[in-house]
C-alpha cells in the first residue's frame, strides 16, 4: 500500500518532460538521464510544458505506481533552466503543491559546518 509518509527522496525533473511518456520511458527517464534507481524508496516527479500537470513514479515494492495531478486553475512553479534533477526537502516539496518556487527567499535556509571560533 503507497504511503507517502514513508517516502524517504523527493526528485524533481528540471524542465521539461513530455507527458506522453509512460511508467517505462519515465523509468528510463531516471535511470540513463539521471543515473538514479528508479526501485529506491523515492518520489520522481515529471512536469510537461504546461505546468498546470505533473506526474509522480514511485516503486511500491511490487510495481510502479504513476500519480497524475492536473490543476483546474493556476500553474506550478516548476524549475525549468536546467536539464537535471533535484532533490527536494519535505518543506520544497509542499511548497511546490501549493504552488510556490521551491526556492523561497525569505525563508530560514539550513545551516552547515559552523565554525566557532
Amino acid at each position: 500500500m503507497f504511503d507517502p509518509s514513508k517516502i524517504q527522496h523527493v526528485y524533481i525533473a528540471c524542465g521539461y518532460t513530455d507527458l506522453r511518456r509512460g511508467i517505462d520511458g519515465l523509468v528510463s527517464i531516471v535511470q540513463n538521464r539521471f543515473q538514479l534507481d528508479p526501485f529506491a524508496n523515492a518520489l520522481f516527479l515529471f512536469c510537461g510544458r504546461r505546468s498546470d500537470r505533473f506526474k509522480a513514479l514511485y516503486w511500491d515494492a511490487d510495481g510502479f505506481l504513476l500519480l497524475y495531478k492536473r490543476l483546474e486553475r493556476g500553474r506550478y512553479q516548476w524549475p525549468r533552466n536546467q536539464e537535471e534533477v533535484l532533490s527536494l526537502s519535505p518543506q520544497q516539496f509542499r511548497w511546490l503543491l501549493e504552488g510556490l518556487s521551491i526556492h523561497q527567499p525569505k525563508a530560514h535556509q539550513p545551516v552547515n559546518n559552523i565554525v566557532y571560533s
